[in-house]
């Protein structure tokens, strides 16, 4: 599904696209469109792309074709979802311990969309930190 979302391919366009989306929520993709993880992902992320374009926009990065962020933002797990409104980094709280980013795969769409709404209210209130709509932590696993 990733040939469907567009691409993002240098460090340039990154900040582009970050900084020039005004209105919307930048939702990039940091991995590889091999990785299965990414695949699974990216499928849910094409489900909801054309349900959220009026609040987000979508993207996706292959960390390997561009490193410049992986420092920076810790890009070490296979796949990382992030946000951004208006050049800044929103963080999420999904109750897991890190809310700088998603690095898990959603198979839920409505899931995605609800995440995706959650930010998208939070950071046009200005806040830099959301509490997600569902808590992801470990202890519900068991």
């Amino acid at each position: 599904m990733s040939y469907l979302l567009p691409h993002l391919d240098n460090g340039w366009e990154v900040d582009q696209a970050i900084l020039s989306e005004e209105d919307r929520v930048v939702c990039i993709r940091f991995g590889h469109d091999w990785d299965p993880t990414c695949m699974k992902m990216d499928e849910t992320l094409y489900k909801v792309a054309e349900e959220v374009s009026n609040f987000a926009v979508i993207y996706l990065v292959d960390i390997t074709q561009v490193p410049d962020f992986n420092t920076m933002y810790e890009l070490y797990d296979p796949c990382t979802v992030m946000f951004f409104f208006r050049n800044r980094h929103i963080m999420v709280d999904f109750g897991t311990g890190n809310n700088n980013k998603m690095n898990w795969a959603l198979g839920e769409k409505q899931e995605m969309i609800d995440i995706m709404e959650t930010v998208y209210r939070g950071a046009r209130k200005g806040k830099g930190l959301v509490i997600g709509p569902k808590d992801y932590s470990s202890k519900y696993k068991y």
